[in-house]
């Protein structure tokens, strides 16, 4: 049976994972990729970072993107939510702040999901910043839809 999700069964999955799939637009053509995020509920925004590159000019240049998360357990049995946005990208003093937020939210999670102890943030993302910030960025929520598949 496949239904759609409550509001209560969207916040979840948004706040209880921390890796999905970012939807944008680049020379008049729709991309996708996986980054790791966190969502700050009082504020009802995601937080993501990357360095300076193809993804970070496309939001520039198209600030209305995407972020998919799912739950699959199997092909009868998953639940995945869709998150329409707004890019916005922080400056120097916010993007240091909502970094931090960030990466302690992320290694709460990781610590919940997978039974870890992290320290650094580089054990959970693949850009190694050698003393220089990334570019920090928030989506705006605007709508979130979802549905659930269960048999």
């Amino acid at each position: 049976m496949i239904r759609t999700l409550n509001e209560r069964e969207k916040e979840s999955i948004l706040k209880n994972n921390y890796i999905g799939n970012l939807a944008y637009i680049f020379k008049e053509k729709p991309f996708i990729a996986p980054i790791t995020y966190f969502y700050d509920e009082k504020n009802n925004v995601i937080i993501g970072y990357s360095s300076e590159g193809h993804k970070i000019t496309a939001m520039r240049r198209h600030k209305d993107v995407c972020l998919n998360v799912s739950e699959i357990e199997s092909v009868n049995s998953w639940k995945s939510i869709k998150v329409q946005g707004t890019y916005l990208e922080l400056t120097e003093g916010e993007a240091t702040a909502q970094l931090h937020e960030f990466s302690l939210g992320v290694k709460d999670l990781i610590i919940k999901k997978e039974q870890r102890k992290l320290d650094f943030i580089s054990e959970f993302s693949s850009k190694i910043y050698k003393g220089n910030l990334p570019i920090v960025f928030q989506i705006k929520i605007e709508e979130i839809t979802g549905k659930m598949r269960k048999h």
